[in-house]
């Protein structure tokens, strides 16, 4: 019985195998096979069948010392992750591997993780609030439990520290149990440093106990970058749809995860698409992001927050561009903000949360948050007009509206959007404080908020 199952090396180009079996016992694609030499065991995972009993894998490990002819031995199953609530509060590879030093992960058991995406027959649609403390966020740009939103950062921007600061600070409401919410982190290609600051900061926090940790370094071979988000949805649906949580999982960086799907495209010889990415790349970053969401008739959900950098600050890269497409808005970081000192260096006008209108108001946040928000959003598109105009006949020359405006911007953005990587504020306190920048502004100026509305909250001058 072992023997059928067998099969030999017969080419290896890089992190590409090429490996020969009888045409009876051929592999599925993403079956897991080991090249097995005493010793010596290097996994490989079924990419692509190539006819004539061949079927050609990538190598999960680095392939020094492997040569042609060696045995092939296949398990006759994907490669699966531990899943369970003994995973809270551990750090694993994509293996399933513990890398914290904590000794085996005794999971309730382990899942295939190349899991479908959620039947859209299936969906439930996502109508309660995930706060995350974060004032520029919850107000402008809420998070809806079971959405898609990503984060498109910039390189040298503080994404990592946003990141972070989710994770500490995120939690439902409208739920009535927030102790049932948890966190799935995955960090991809990473560097060390990078990790141990994750890991110091959430087990500083307090967050550790509550979080999945799964860490790909940037020395790690590049399919394992490929297979990490997989992994790490794996473990959330389990979390999610089994046992009832309400899952936030955060990705970063998404950028080296398609730079390493590019990288393993070029290495099987395909023909590349826009800036040398796969043509498939729409397809592949859909499997991931269209697993997360609420079923029918189960108590959980997985919310997916992806933070990516955009190549040269360009939104139109292929990256962010069919991200966008894929997913439902985007928090968009500002290098703008980020050079005036401004931390989180969120740009609240081009960012966008597409199913906020169904998860803020009343009965999920607070009854004026929804025209809060819009206020917010049209006042500031009003600043960059006044500050275009202060820059070409000066602040001094500017109508009294416009200096009004200037003020308004710059304590919205020292005052408002500036926030301390360990400062939570509460839902309340971010709406208070948005109402008392408005109030900046001459209430004519409000034409967003319904006057009942601003009786309540506006405390400026009517004129």
């Amino acid at each position: 019985m072992e023997e059928k199952h067998q099969g030999v090396v017969t080419q290896v180009i890089g992190a590409v195998v090429d490996v020969q079996f009888a045409h009876e016992d051929m592999p599925a694609i993403r079956d897991l096979l080991y090249v097995t030499d005493g010793a010596f065991k290097t996994p490989l995972e079924v990419e692509k069948h190539m006819g004539g009993g061949v079927v050609r894998c990538i190598a999960l490990k680095a392939t020094e010392g492997l040569y042609r002819g060696m045995a092939v031995e296949n398990t006759g199953a994907p490669i699966t992750v531990p899943v369970g609530e003994n995973m809270l509060g551990r750090a694993i590879n994509v293996m399933g591997e513990p890398i914290d030093g904590l000794g085996e992960i005794y999971a309730a058991e382990r899942r295939d993780i190349n899991g479908p995406a959620i039947n859209p027959v299936s969906r439930e649609y996502p109508q309660s609030c995930i706060l995350t403390g974060i004032s520029s966020i919850d107000a402008t740009c809420s998070l809806i439990r079971g959405q898609k939103l990503p984060i498109f950062s910039g390189a040298g921007l503080a994404h990592n520290e946003l990141a972070a600061q989710i994770v500490r600070q995120a939690h439902v409401i409208g739920t009535g149990d927030d102790a049932k919410f948890v966190i799935v982190f995955c960090a991809m290609g990473i560097k060390n440093d990078t990790a141990d600051f994750f890991r110091r900061d959430f087990s500083e926090s307090g967050a550790l106990g509550r979080t999945v940790m799964f860490l790909n370094m940037a020395s790690d071979p590049i399919i394992e970058r490929i297979l990490a988000p997989r992994c790490a949805l794996t473990a959330a649906e389990y979390l999610a749809f089994d046992l009832g949580y309400h899952v936030l999982v955060v990705m970063t960086d998404m950028t080296f995860y398609c730079e390493a799907l590019r990288e393993f495209s070029s290495s099987k010889g395909e023909i590349p698409s826009r800036k040398g990415y796969p043509s498939y790349m729409y397809s592949d970053l859909a499997s991931i992001y269209e697993r997360a969401g609420l079923i029918h008739d189960k108590p959980g959900s997985v919310t997916l927050m992806p933070i990516l950098t955009m190549p040269g600050d360009d939104i139109s890269h292929p990256i962010p561009d069919l991200t966008g497409y894929i997913t439902e808005g985007q928090i968009v970081l500002s290098r703008d903000l980020a050079q005036k000192g401004i931390y989180p260096p969120v740009g609240i006008l081009p960012s966008l949360s597409r199913l906020m209108k169904d998860g803020t108001g009343k009965g999920f946040t607070r009854d004026d948050h929804p025209d809060l928000s819009n206020q917010l959003f049209a006042s500031y598109s009003e600043v960059s007009s006044a500050r275009s105009l202060a820059t070409v006949i000066g602040e001094d020359e500017l109508s009294a509206r416009d200096k009004l405006y200037l003020q308004f911007g710059n304590e919205l953005e020292h005052d408002f959007i500036n926030q301390g990587m360990y400062e939570p504020r509460s839902l309340d306190e971010t709406l208070n404080m948005g109402w008392k920048l408005l109030s900046i502004l001459p209430r004519s100026e409000l034409s967003r908020v319904s006057d009942k509305v601003l009786d309540q909250h506006y405390t400026g001058t009517a004129n």
